[in-house]
């Protein structure tokens, strides 16, 4: 087994979104950033001495723009195959995000102001259309494509054999990574008792490290503390009805993909 080296490949600011490139026996790039960013996290993973034409695989994790935003442009580039969770294909087909968003709390309220959150991006069709667990091996990364709903129901992460989680948005830094290493919300969640879930889920597998969309990396430790306070807040406000969450979408797995499925 080969180690895989998971790097950051920042897309706005130093760590506000982030995209990430592993490196195994093959090159792999995790998230697509914003819309009109394909050619900056290309220059950067040639910056690391990875041909942005070996890329094997993009992996996106969840249907919201700052992280498939540019995953149709990323594919041109690099021709590599995108895989993507199947209740998400809605998002990926029409380019435009499940709306409205549904804030976790002041940073969204405020993010969700901004107009180019609510512009449409060129959208896609996964070659690969997620349904479970999904190993990596093909790709040349020994890890595997883990569904992780409640961000958004088609959210996923990928687990590397050797403990690295890159999570998408499950969990983030404070204020979009602003404060480093403090574990926060997202300024979204369509279902924040399911994405906890998901979260603590992930945690049981003994994670060595949470590489984050938004922010630095993560202690999983000083996360599951964080998980254990975010539960007793959200049954709180779940009891006093004042939690929100979005209705299931109709089921979307049912149409055909252009490449194949997996899971």
């Amino acid at each position: 087994m080969s180690r895989t080296k998971v790097i950051p490949i920042p897309v706005l600011g130093r760590h506000a979104v982030n995209a990430y490139l592993l490196l195994g026996r093959h090159p792999v790039l995790v998230d697509a950033g914003t819309p009109g960013s394909g050619r900056r996290i290309v220059d950067q993973v040639a910056a690391h001495g990875v041909d942005p034409q070996d890329v094997r695989l993009l992996v996106v994790t969840h249907g919201h723009i700052d992280h498939f935003g540019s995953a149709a442009e990323l594919r041109r580039l690099t021709g590599a195959p995108i895989a993507a969770h199947a209740a998400d294909l809605g998002p990926y087909r029409t380019g435009r995000v499940r709306e409205p968003y549904l804030p976790t709390g002041p940073m969204g309220r405020l993010m969700a102001r901004n107009p180019k959150l609510h512009e449409p991006t060129e959208p896609f069709e996964p070659d690969i259309l997620v349904h479970g667990e999904s190993r990596l091996a093909d790709f040349g990364i020994d890890g595997r494509i883990i569904p992780t709903p409640g961000h958004t129901a088609g959210s996923v992460a990928v687990l590397t054999d050797d403990g690295d989680l890159v999570a998408g948005d499950l969990i983030a830094n404070s204020f979009m990574g602003f404060i480093q290493g403090r574990p926060a919300n997202p300024p979204f969640h369509d279902d924040p008792l399911a994405n906890l879930a998901s979260l603590r889920a992930m945690l049981d597998l003994r994670p060595t490290r949470l590489h984050v969309g938004h922010g630095t990396p993560l202690d999983p430790a000083r996360a599951g503390r964080w998980a254990a306070a975010e539960q007793r807040r959200l049954r709180r406000r779940a009891a006093r009805g004042r939690l929100r969450t979005r209705p299931q979408d109709p089921d979307e797995t049912s149409a055909p993909v252009q490449a194949g499925e997996t899971g």
